[in-house]
């Protein structure tokens, strides 16, 4: 019997039908897969699951009640979302338990020691690496994400819990110990809803998975009966060729960029050479310092020690201006914050980079500027119902084809994506695959960084890999494997096949 159900929610917004006729319903001691594309309405019928909305038309049942007369039916129902919602100037503990009356560790006056006390058995359960009286802000984000998985399972009433892309900052560690609770939770008769692009993921933990596309449910299935190109097609409409390769199939021109000795936070003695016209990947578990290594090229961290040279002339670190201006680019995997202004219109966003073309005398010209962008918008094929629409509101995958077009504009010589597919759906991520392709073909050099082992196999023609801020091996992509991969990541093995 079903614990948690919808039937026939149907939910509008100005000028949009998000969703029409859904039904959906877990059962306790199930794990429930929720698939479909960005805009697909996964996040609305979460927030419709929550209590957060309430639907135009149907009705809502928690244990066999009704949820829309009764909203204290809705504390049985944890949800944990994708983007960090955490208070990082509080304490480990005391971000673990808010709100305090759903945790039910205190009734009137908050004792700091029982905090800590209780806070110790999650932090020991979820291995979250922390003591309860840190601040959450000197955590790191992987830590970070498990915290805020733990606080949802710390309500006390709570009987399902609602995961949205929960293990996007995680390492293969972390996300193995995620899934051995979220067994746990299924063995103790709580319901997991897990929502993820990874459709690995799906088929390694998932019971039974229910599709929604374009407001509509589109199928539904126990695991064992489908298979991921059929899951595919029920989420994107159309046969995905998922399997393909993605990086460029000519051989790589002269050496573009070269890192001799680069040194800084979280990494030593880092040295490689990128191609003109090739994909270089960085493979490595969450904090072995990819990251900071392509920081630190593009100037927003400052390296202890090293050299850069691009086209043969020395690189001026330190200085983010002089990268720009110089043909270096680097696109950040925190997209909401370092990535897009979100509370400026997709127009503004990219205009943002297009001064050039569009300022005359000081003074931005709106036809030239709507011009400019509309061709970017076109080139990289940006869904948006307007272009002066808030880039908050476009999906992921939209937001991130507006960020690479925006920075095309600038018209880079080597091109950092950082994660660039990390919470973006199959369909988007073959639309930036192709993207990465095309400008390598065009000459680029394409610096790729990706905790998915498949990406980078699909994207890069060389991988190096990181583990504990070194190099610990450099393959060729089309003579490894991916057990090889995983191994060097690990730091178990240092011998690479690249000549």
């Amino acid at each position: 019997m079903a614990f948690l159900e919808v039937r026939n929610i149907r939910k509008e917004f100005p000028g949009v039908v998000a969703l029409n006729g859904v039904d959906f319903s877990v059962e306790l001691g199930q794990i429930h897969a929720l698939a479909g594309e960005n805009g697909a309405g996964k996040s609305t019928l979460v927030k419709i699951l929550t209590g957060v909305d309430a639907p135009n038309l149907g009705e809502i049942k928690i244990s066999d009640q009704n949820a829309l007369d009764n909203k204290d039916l809705f504390d049985y129902v944890s949800y944990v979302p994708q983007e960090l919602s955490l208070f990082p100037k509080m304490t480990v503990a005391e971000n673990l338990f808010m709100p305090f009356n759903k945790s039910g560790v205190a009734r009137g006056l908050v004792r700091r020691s029982v905090l800590s006390d209780e806070a110790q058995k999650y932090i020991k359960r979820f291995k979250i690496n922390a003591e309860p009286q840190q601040l959450v802000q000197n955590i790191t984000i992987s830590d970070q994400q498990l915290l805020q998985i733990a606080r949802a399972s710390t309500n006390k009433n709570f009987k399902v819990l609602i995961l949205d892309e929960p293990t996007s900052s995680l390492t293969l560690t972390e996300i193995q110990r995620l899934f051995e609770i979220i067994a746990e939770l299924k063995k103790t008769n709580h319901a997991v809803i897990f929502i993820s692009h990874k459709l690995d993921e799906i088929f390694e933990i998932g019971d039974e998975v229910t599709v929604l596309r374009n407001g509509e449910k589109v199928g539904h299935a126990l695991m064992k009966d489908i298979r991921e190109p059929d899951l595919i097609r029920m989420m994107s409409g159309e046969e995905l060729k998922t399997d393909k390769v993605f990086f460029p199939a000519a051989a790589a021109g002269q050496p573009l960029l070269e890192v001799r000795n680069l040194s800084g936070p979280k990494f030593a003695n880092i040295s490689f050479a990128l191609c003109a016209g090739e994909i270089l990947g960085f493979a490595g578990l969450v904090g072995a310092g990819r990251s900071e290594v392509m920081q630190s090229m593009f100037g927003y961290l400052k390296p202890r020690s090293g050299e850069i040279f691009l086209e043969g002339a020395p690189w001026k670190l330190g200085d983010t201006s002089f990268s720009v201006n110089h043909g270096m680019l680097y696109l950040s995997e925190t997209r909401k914050e370092h990535g897009i202004l979100p509370l400026l219109s997709l127009r503004d966003n990219i205009g943002i980079s297009v001064f050039e073309h569009t300022v005359r005398a000081y003074v931005i010209s709106n036809t030239k500027e709507r011009q400019k962008v509309n061709e970017i918008v076109e080139a990289y094929d940006i869904k948006t119902s307007s272009i002066n629409k808030k880039i908050m509101y476009l999906s992921g995958g939209n937001q991130q084809k507006a960020i690479i077009g925006r920075a095309m504009a600038c018209n880079p010589k080597v091109l950092v994506f950082d994660e660039p597919t990390k919470g973006i759906d199959v369909k988007t991520k073959i639309d930036i695959y192709l993207i990465m392709k095309a400008l390598a073909e065009r000459g680029m050099g394409i610096i790729l960084i990706s905790s998915e082992m498949n990406e980078l196999m699909k994207c890069a023609n060389r991988i190096i890999a990181m583990h504990q801020g070194q190099i610990k091996g450099e393959f060729i992509t089309k003579e490894t494997d991916k057990r090889t991969l995983v191994s060097a990541i690990l730091g178990i093995g240092e011998n690479g096949n690249a000549s």
